[in-house]
């Protein structure tokens, strides 16, 4: 049939194991998809972390429809990888479900355990029991586990929140203020490029400091922010008619006061 499932798989089986006995077959070695059976956790990794960026576009748009869609993608990747593991003796798909079933569990005594108290308790525990699994896994460092893989505005929150729990952290929305304007000063003093790389690196670090002592998640503002730009930009290019290139700065400027009036007047 030609829009039947493939070969050796069954929609009649549960989703979840059609799912798995379908990267079974696309990585069978000698009937399976020439691309599939060439992939390892490396190649297969950039494809991992883009699905999980379209997973928080399509909640960005409030697109459900693409959220389905998106997180079946995801879920691929994570069956991808645990049939690679498979394949090499490691562990395999149920192992990683259980090892997250367990942790979630021991994470969360409060309602799988007898533990009790307040959301701040809970949030103590939570700290605790991640710290202790992080110990058990070698760690000597307050940064260690923080995946170098994230995107630098994230993986530098998520420093700076590591230190902060070991007590080194600014006190109040002031320190970081006045470590942002000397950041500033230097990377206007620099004179090589080696310098000026970096100064900014410092200064944008110092700017995710700032953001977060005033309690606000760096990576969501920028997102809002570069959302704004966005449209506030494609506006300009609207009011221009076409135009908009050819335009000096300062007429640019007026479009850009008269998209923002317009907004505040909405």
């Amino acid at each position: 049939m030609e829009n039947g499932p493939p070969a050796g798989t069954s929609s009649t089986k549960p989703p979840l194991d059609r799912l798995l006995a379908i990267m079974a077959t696309l990585r069978d070695p000698q009937r399976g998809c020439d691309w599939d059976k060439a992939q390892t956790f490396a190649t297969i990794a950039p494809y991992t972390i883009e699905e999980a960026y379209e997973v928080a576009d399509a909640i960005e748009r409030h697109d459900l429809d693409g959220l389905r869609e998106e997180l079946g993608d995801l879920l691929l990747q994570v069956v991808f990888h645990s049939r690679i593991a498979e394949e090499a003796g490691a562990f395999a798909f149920d192992d990683v479900a259980t090892a997250i079933a367990d942790k979630m569990e021991a994470r969360h005594p409060h309602i799988f355990g007898n533990a009790a108290g307040s959301d701040h308790a809970r949030s103590e525990r939570w700290e605790a029991a991640k710290e202790a699994e992080r110990a058990a896994k070698g760690a000597t460092s307050a940064l260690d586990g923080v995946a170098q893989a994230l995107p630098a505005l994230m993986r530098a929150e998520k420093l700076q929140k590591r230190a902060a729990r070991v007590g080194f952290d600014w006190p109040d929305t002031a320190g970081p203020a006045a470590k942002l304007a000397e950041e500033a000063e230097e990377l206007a003093a620099a004179r090589t490029e080696e310098e000026r790389l970096d100064e900014a690196g410092d200064l944008l670090f110092s700017a995710v400091n700032v953001v977060r002592s005033y309690g606000i998640a760096p990576e969501e503002a920028l997102r809002f922010a570069n959302i704004k730009f966005e449209r506030r930009f494609r506006g300009m290019e609207a009011l221009a008619d076409g135009a908009f290139a050819s335009l000096d700065l300062d007429a640019q400027e007026a479009l850009w006061q008269q998209v923002k009036a317009t907004e505040r007047n909405a």
